[in-house]
């Protein structure tokens, strides 16, 4: 009695985990690579036939001539995706606090004259950790220093910012942004 119970059962189980474990995954791989080549494989960005990056995953900046991005929450190493995730430090957490005061410091390092209130995103990591976008108010307070330390007008770098932001997602959600490694490419293409 016991076996006509079990033997169905067992026969569904081996019977699901090839349909929803093997089967359907390939499906949507197959198809997700077919509609959409590029997401698929990870949004990488190439220059000369060489890998520099992921659309999807920020990277480390820190020469002044360059838009830098999001502080990064992952350690030791910055924007590594294998440690993707937030700090999970609280607002009134002294570890937080003195984070946010040593971005505040290396902003202000980077470029004294700027006297400007500093965007949020420039001081405090996102949920991720890996975060490759910043807010157009992000961007704009960097075009200053950038501008400076490439020798070109602030216009330019302005009109560079103006030509690289994302809109809202669909049209209705999120805030416009500026992906940091598509600036600093087209930075790099001005000179």
């Amino acid at each position: 009695m016991l076996a006509r119970l079990i033997r169905p059962a067992v026969s569904l189980l081996i019977l699901m985990t090839f349909l929803l474990g093997i089967v359907y995954p390939m499906l949507i791989t197959a198809i997700s690579k077919a509609a959409f080549p590029r997401q698929a494989a990870g949004s990488l960005v190439y220059r000369n036939g060489a890998l520099i990056g992921s659309m999807l995953i920020g990277q480390s900046f820190s020469d002044p001539k360059y838009f830098w991005g999001r502080p990064s929450a992952t350690a030791p190493q910055p924007y590594n995706g294998l440690a993707s995730g937030a700090s999970n430090l609280g607002p009134l957490n002294p570890a937080l606090i003195d984070q946010v005061k040593a971005n505040q410091k290396a902003l202000h390092d980077a470029d004294p004259e700027n006297q400007s209130p500093i965007p949020v995103d420039l001081v405090t990591a996102s949920a991720s950790g890996l975060d490759p976008e910043i807010s157009l108010a992000a961007a704009h307070y960097q075009a200053q220093r950038i501008a400076r330390a490439r020798n070109l007008p602030v216009d330019a770098i302005e009109n560079l910012i103006r030509a690289h932001q994302e809109g809202r997602l669909l049209g209705l959600t999120g805030e416009r942004r500026v992906n940091v490694l598509t600036l600093n490419l087209a930075l790099d293409a001005m000179r």
